[in-house]
């Protein structure tokens, strides 16, 4: 009998080839039709077992029955690209233009891909039910999770995992978080009104650019003096836009934002103080400002037991030297929607490979993974579950 790690291998260089194919074929968020498509045929490759459904129209859920009781168990896969071009040079580089997979969720589904796969040969080991969700739309708030959640996806499911490819630690590792692994991600617009008129009458106008200038600075103080210290935050202004010509104070001064924190009480406090700053700064120089805040993605919360389950499943299959303790990260994920479902654990899955030059961060034009790294998330999954419905 063949070992799981034997099976895995078996299979580790189609599980590289589905990823370049969707590397290939990055399409952005809302957009994923031929990726959705191609994921579906494999499914359909992989025989009768499983029940294949669109949840919506570019997302996928496949279904394993076992037949007998047990768990319900969902493990999910996010499958979206970036608006970002592609430098020439790999082979498998992104044909569509302007569009590339720069976070790595061309892995999670070649991994997943992978684990069913590997998981059919050893189907009379489980108990209960499997449901891989295929997730579009990651990448745009407020994303594609809450749209599969509304479509019924995660009814009846007891537990629910997940993980991320990062080239923030070396492949072989991985990053394992007890409780809040991610922030909570949130943005925010603010429209400063003014009066335009001729910039060599200043005084005849109310100037919203020196104003928004003023909002911008006093922002920077409500991590530094507004906040205790132990409140974790980051607030940054990342865009601006006023004007039309040099010689013309404008009507408006518009900026956006984003805010990461970790807490329901810091991301309630932040959001107020954004307002009361703005509008009062505005108020005071004879404006007005138009506040809005976009409330993004949740916090990833993982479940204390089942860190631990899959702590202890990792340290057993790949020994305890493969795990990295992580602090809470900034960057946001949408799979807190369906971890708010029931219990939940999501892990960062190291892929970077300084020989091979594979270090350049996430949402960057030069992001790519060591591909050794798919065949360690496979058998990761498939020891997990095996361990859960065993």
């Amino acid at each position: 009998m063949t070992t799981i790690r034997e099976q895995v291998r078996a299979i580790a260089d189609e599980v590289i080839e589905m990823r370049r194919w969707l590397h290939q074929h990055a399409e952005l968020s809302f957009q994923e039709v031929k990726t959705s498509g191609y994921i579906e045929k494999k499914l359909r490759e992989m025989g009768g077992d499983l029940e294949i459904t669109r949840p919506t129209p570019t997302s996928v859920m496949a279904v394993l029955k076992t037949g007998r009781p047990g768990p319900v168990i969902a493990l999910r896969a996010d499958i979206d690209a970036l608006p970002i071009q592609e430098p020439q040079g790999l082979p498998y580089a992104s044909k569509n233009d302007g569009v590339m997979h720069a976070c790595g969720h061309d892995g999670h589904a070649a991994i997943q891909l992978g684990t069913i796969k590997v998981l059919l040969q050893n189907r009379d080991k489980l108990r209960g039910e499997v449901r891989f969700l295929f997730q579009h739309a990651e990448e745009v708030p407020p994303g594609g999770a809450i749209e599969m959640l509304r479509a019924g996806v995660m009814e009846g499911v007891d537990e629910v995992y997940g993980l991320h490819l990062t080239t923030t630690l070396e492949t072989g590792r991985f990053g394992i978080c007890k409780g809040v692994l991610t922030s909570n991600t949130d943005g925010f617009t603010i429209v400063v009104q003014g009066k335009g008129g001729h910039s060599a009458m200043p005084q005849l106008c109310i100037d919203p650019v020196p104003i928004g200038g003023q909002i911008i600075g006093a922002l920077q103080t409500v991590v530094s003096r507004r906040l205790a210290p132990d409140q974790t935050v980051a607030l940054s202004i990342c865009k601006v836009r006023s004007g039309s010509a040099y010689n013309i104070i404008p009507n408006t001064f518009e900026m956006e934002g984003s805010v990461r924190t970790f807490s329901r009480q810091t991301r309630e406090q932040v959001k107020n103080l954004i307002g009361e700053i703005a509008c009062g700064i505005a108020a005071a120089n004879g404006a007005t400002a138009d506040y809005r805040y976009d409330q993004g993605y949740d916090a990833v919360d993982n479940d204390p037991e089942l860190t631990d389950i899959a702590t202890k499943v990792i340290a057993e299959t790949f020994g305890p030297d493969a795990l990295t303790p992580m602090n809470p990260v900034m960057p946001g994920e949408d799979f807190g929607y369906f971890s708010s479902c029931c219990r939940g654990f999501f892990l960062e899955l190291g892929a970077a490979n300084a020989a091979k030059g594979l270090t350049a961060a996430h949402h960057n034009p030069a992001f790519a993974f060591d591909e050794d790294a798919l065949a360690l998330g496979v058998e990761y999954n498939v020891s997990l579950l095996l361990n859960r419905m065993g």
